[in-house]
């Protein structure tokens, strides 16, 4: 899916069946997170977005809904809008009236901007990738964790990475995050500037437990060889009391051949050989497998 973006959106990813980044925001200089917004430049934005879902979103008939009514009703919101993040906010919003999986909105502040540029980086160079990424790598400053927000704003640990930094530091799944370095958390712009210098994490391990400080060394990760080395990090064999051995790997992306490839070579030969019985932990990350992947599973 082609689309010639405003200015603005080009710093951003739509992503409908693919996504479309097209402004340098690598690992050394992540976008600003709440850069000042206009109005006429918001309505731009809202508007190449509603005519992207309008020309190619899967079902022609947009589930039945009146398209341009719901525009009407989030133009407002979004020329108010005093931020990028706000903006983003209306523009999801407006979004999910579409009652659909896999469709959002994303900015170069969050991680999930890169894992799935990186994802769809084969399609992607054909559509700006070098102007989003000069020189085709994809990497941005992060700690290597997948993270929740609830209905009151609190940021959670949903997923921790195997051998990435936040699980080198002691970060825990469930671990409300309270701030980094005394600021409000952000996944990316938290870690801007401080690759390779440790910051403090201010977490709570409990509901009205004390606020626990955790040093952690951001890293420019880099989606693909943190998925994947993850992946192999986590492969361990778990003693059951009657004397059989539980396989155990999590899966952080399933979108190439190379994470099947990975799993294949730690059951046939990596510490996973000697399993009598596998888990495969697909929690958080990201999906993409194709079905001959199940072939791991069948006898040979």
């Amino acid at each position: 899916m082609a689309i010639t973006a405003p200015r603005r959106l080009m710093g951003w990813a739509l992503a409908l069946a693919v996504i479309v980044p097209l402004q340098h925001a690598n690992a050394s200089t992540p976008p600003r997170a709440s850069a000042p917004a206009d109005a006429g430049g918001n309505e731009a934005i809202l508007d190449e977005v509603w005519r992207t879902v309008r020309d190619h979103f899967y079902d022609p008939r947009l589930g039945g809904l009146d398209w341009a009514a719901v525009r009407a009703r989030y133009a407002p919101q979004a020329a108010a809008a005093t931020s990028e993040e706000a903006l983003a906010a209306v523009i999801n919003a407006m979004l999910a009236e579409l009652h659909a999986s896999h469709t959002a909105l994303y900015t170069p502040a969050e991680p999930a901007y890169y894992q799935l540029a990186d994802i769809f980086a084969g399609v992607l160079r054909h559509r700006g990738l070098e102007r989003a990424f000069p020189g085709g790598r994809i990497t941005y400053p992060g700690i290597g964790l997948f993270t929740r927000t609830d209905a009151e704003g609190r940021v959670f640990v949903a997923g921790v990475i195997d051998d990435a930094p936040a699980q080198r530091a002691g970060l825990l799944v469930g671990d409300e995050i309270l701030a980094v370095d005394g600021a409000p958390f952000r996944p990316v712009l938290s870690f801007k500037d401080r690759v390779g210098s440790p910051v403090t994490l201010s977490v709570r391990r409990s509901a009205g437990g004390p606020p626990l400080q955790l040093s952690v060394t951001p890293a420019a990760l880099q989606p693909h060889e943190m998925f994947l080395h993850g992946l192999r990090a986590s492969a361990r064999l778990i003693p059951t009391g009657n004397g059989l051995r539980v396989g155990y790997a999590h899966l952080w992306s399933y979108a190439g051949r190379a994470y099947q490839d990975a799993l294949e070579e730690l059951v046939s030969e990596g510490p996973l050989k000697d399993a009598d019985a596998l888990v495969i932990d697909l929690r958080e990350g990201w999906g993409g497998a194709v079905p001959e992947y199940l072939d791991l599973f069948n006898a040979r």
